[in-house]
């Protein structure tokens, strides 16, 4: 037992707590204090605090690494998250896989953003980590795992508890207390993928970057700097626009990549509670710029940016509290967390709307009205926009927390989520996207405060002009005749080209300010990529053949998708599809192997070589030991087109304990359009034990024959001296014969095997599981130089797939990119703006 380690970590999580505690309470002074000597003196009392804080979150980061790097199984989370076989850098996401985790990263990059203020504004330094601290407090309290005496309160859910302790009532530790599993549960195999290693850090550092606008609009209202907040907030609050919006941009190609519904958006709940907050961060950083420039929508953007960090609390309770446990696959199980959650999220809540309300009448505010021709008017309207995107999903998205809360009153609810969630949010958001893709392009044109109507209609005709050419070749080749694409494509278009011909202007004069201009082309990309990778995706799968693939499945299921059987082309919409059969991946070497080129060992990572194999230019010998990815089973799918060939390998792995088939798709990316394709029903094990009636038939060495009207050879055969690893005596015989079949694809070959051991005759046949064979060396007659086969059938392998073609969805991804690009300009502005402002003593 490794208890030291753990009793360290728990140790950590004690102090980050109390650190977290003393660095507030001495902020708190230093800010409230008028007397210099004092307040300098409880202002580095909080810095001592803060960082003795970040030494402890990073003394607990580093202690469960180390539990799940050298695979302490008597810990709970080591074991339910992890195993021997997961290489490094799975082995790092496992670290926030769970909830204990995932809460340990958000404290982690809170302790260096907070650092990094402290480092950069010794202005706001003692207000803005007063909310820090606090912060830090509830998220350490969140993995305190401790127990109230007296009360029975717990209090967090701690990564260090040990097993036995975890699973109080298993028999194991019943009858062995000291019990330490050899291996653990492992990852999820949907989580195995690069983009989860990126993905979770990248989305919880956009997560945590919130806090630092809505700390410093907190010290704002409270120090009573109403308009100072504004410029070292704006930064951070690109900053945060940026990260978080990519962040959601690897979830989402995360989602292609690995999960089998056929695009990047699902409008899950868990992806709509995200979705949400970015949004709203984006109008926030809006009406900001609004402010800096003119001095109005400074209440708007006090709303906005204390918005943002409670719908990220409020997100966190969504997804951490188990009440979307039956709404959504990706929500956490309610760990007793909930009460605390709800306590964070209340109290923030509360004290950031009673602080606002309190200083209401004090903010200024301006008492111009602006004019329809005004900067101001457009991004008001933008922002409203923004807002109304987020609130359309999500009041729906909170349908299970409304149930609660009026069951929680006695009141019976029977409000149900959408059916179709992808219909539901689109038909509203699709409308909102094209009124955020006009202001875009509109919006860019009012540079300065005010412009008159004929110098805007001089402005816009140019881009206009283009948009249309554009609009109407895009719309006839691509032959976008749905209305609603129709007018999504000539917003996308509008956006595009209006904000190419300011970049245009700006690059001349000033580049530092094409930041706007940058971030609208890559909405205009994202508004084109959206609609004809999700609007005018095609399914090359579709079944023509008249005949149910099973009653079982919907009727959208049976016509989507196609049944194919080994070898047996099928032609679809311009595509010849054949299935040519099951393929394992060696974990290290690349490439694929046919499962039947290896025999399977008692070890699910390990397969043995049946003879030499050429794999991705790699070549295995006969008998060598292959570590493969576990009990992933990979389907070769070649479709063919104009003379073109493109070979996917989708996955899936039949796991009863993650909730049976798991499959992941394969995608063959071009420049136009990705081919998508998954695998949808796999041939279940038990349906390749019926087999035929044995057919017996004599053949010498060197005589062909037919097995399952497959031309078939018998090469050779030799005698050997061990089977399955185990050495035979001397007196023991066994030989081994090799069968050559010529499949529509190429050779197979089959080694069954005769013996005698211990006087007893023994068989062991060999499967062809590609076409339905088992060859049995039955008997050898040396009178007559013959060898007497068995052959048995069995209905051939098959696969059920749905492959779709996905056109210009690259024009998405890059799109966003070039969203983040203009967020991290417009950034650099805003900073170099903020230092300038802080050598002149101004800041």
């Amino acid at each position: 037992m490794h208890y030291f380690i753990g009793d360290l970590g728990h140790l950590f999580v004690i102090t980050s707590f109390i650190t977290s505690l003393v660095a507030a309470f001495a902020y708190f002074k230093a800010t409230t204090l008028s007397d210099l000597k004092e307040k300098t003196l409880w202002l580095q009392n909080g810095k001592t605090g803060f960082y003795l804080h970040a030494l402890a979150v990073l003394g607990i980061c580093v202690t469960l690494f180390v539990i799940i790097a050298n695979h302490y199984f008597e810990y709970h989370y080591a074991y339910n998250y992890s195993d021997r076989k997961l290489p490094v850098y799975y082995l790092i996401s496992t670290f926030w896989n769970g909830q204990e985790g995932s809460f340990m990263l958000w404290l982690f990059w809170h302790a260096v953003l907070g650092i990094i203020v402290i480092s950069t504004n010794t202005y706001w330094e003692a207000p803005v980590m007063t909310v820090f601290a606090v912060v830090q407090a509830f998220l350490a309290s969140m993995i305190l795992g401790v127990v109230i005496p007296g009360l029975d309160v717990k209090i967090g859910s701690s990564p260090f508890i040990l097993l036995r302790d975890a699973m109080r009532d298993a028999p194991i530790f019943m009858a062995q207390p000291e019990f330490i599993p050899k291996d653990g549960n492992g990852l999820n195999p949907l989580l195995q993928n690069y983009w989860m290693v990126i993905h979770p850090p990248t989305l919880f550092l956009g997560f945590a970057s919130t806090l630092v606008p809505f700390s410093f609009c907190i010290a704002g209202l409270w120090m009573k700097k109403y308009r100072d907040w504004v410029r070292p907030a704006l930064p951070w609050a690109l900053f945060s626009g940026a990260i978080l919006g990519l962040g959601i941009l690897m979830g989402g190609y995360w989602a292609y990549e690995t999960l089998n519904f056929g695009g990047y958006w699902n409008w899950d709940p868990v992806e709509n509670a995200v979705y949400v907050p970015w949004l709203v961060l984006v109008a926030a950083i809006h009406t900001m710029i609004t402010y800096r420039n003119s001095e109005t929508a400074l209440k708007a953007s006090i709303i906005l940016v204390i918005g943002v960090f409670v719908l990220i609390l409020y997100s966190t309770f969504l997804t951490r509290s188990g009440i979307l446990g039956d709404a959504s696959v990706h929500s956490f199980t309610d760990l007793g967390l909930s009460g605390q959650l709800f306590i964070y999220l209340f109290f923030f809540l509360g004290a950031a709307i009673i602080l606002a309300i309190a200083r209401w009448r004090e903010i200024p505010s301006s008492e111009k009205e602006a004019s329809v021709y005004s900067r101001e008017f457009w991004i008001f309207i933008g922002a409203v926009t923004l807002c109304l995107m987020g609130f359309q999903v999500l009041m729906p998205t909170s349908i299970p927390v409304w149930n609660k809360v009026l069951g929680f009153f006695g009141v019976t609810s029977k409000l149900a989520l959408p059916a179709d969630q992808i219909a539901f949010y689109s038909k509203f958001q699709l409308w909102f996207a094209v009124v955020v893709g006009l202001l875009s392009g509109i919006g860019q044109f009012f540079w300065w405060k005010k412009i008159d109507a004929d110098r805007l209609k001089k402005e816009l005709t140019t881009p206009a002009l283009i948009t249309l050419i554009l609009f109407a070749l895009i719309v006839t080749i691509g032959k976008v005749y749905t209305p609603a694409y129709i007018v999504l494509t000539l917003a996308g278009v509008f956006t595009l080209v209006s904000n190419a011909k300011i970049l245009f202007s700006v690059l001349r004069s000033s580049p530092g300010l094409s930041g706007g201009a940058v971030a609208h082309i890559g909405v205009g990309m994202m508004l084109l990529g959206i609609m004809f990778s999700a609007g005018y995706s095609k399914i090359v799968s579709l079944n023509n053949t008249g005949m149910l693939i099973s009653k079982e499945f919907s009727q959208d299921f049976n016509r989507d998708n196609l049944l194919l059987f080994v070898n047996e082309p099928r032609g679809m919409w311009g595509y010849d599809i054949e299935y040519l059969g099951e393929r394992l991946e060696p974990r290290h070497n690349g490439g694929y192997i046919r499962k039947g080129d290896v025999t399977p060992t008692g070890d699910r990572d390990l397969v043995v070589a049946k003879r030499d194999i050429v794999a991705d230019g790699i070549t295995y010998k006969a008998n060598d030991t292959i570590d493969i990815k576990g009990e992933n089973t990979f389907y070769e799918i070649q479709l063919r087109k104009n003379n073109k060939t493109y070979t996917l390998y989708p996955r899936a792995q039949i796991n009863p304990e993650m909730g049976g088939l798991l499959v992941s798709p394969d995608i063959y990316k071009t420049v136009s359009a990705d081919l998508y394709t998954h695998v949808s029903s796999v041939m279940k094990p038990s349906e390749g034990e019926e087999w035929s009636k044995l057919e017996e038939m004599k053949v010498k060495i060197g005589q062909e024959f037919y097995a399952n009207d497959y031309v078939s050879v018998l090469q050779s055969v030799e005698r050997i001296f061990e089977v399955n690893g185990i050495k035979l005596d001397q007196e023991d015989v066994a030989v081994k014969a090799k069968i050559q079949i010529r499949g529509e694809n190429g050779d197979y070959f089959a080694e069954p095997i005769f013996l005698i051991k211990d006087k007893m005759a023994g068989r062991i046949p060999d499967e062809v599981a590609d076409l339905g064979l088992r060859l049995t060396l039955l008997n050898i007659h040396p009178e007559t130089n013959e060898f007497a086969l068995g052959i048995n059938t069995r209905q051939k392998d098959w696969v059920v797939i749905k492959a779709l073609e996905k056109p210009y969805i690259n024009v998405l991804w890059l799109g966003t990119l070039v969203l983040m690009v203009g967020f991290g300009i417009a950034m650099t502005r805003r900073v170099r703006e903020f230092r300038k402002m802080k050598e002149k003593g101004l800041e």
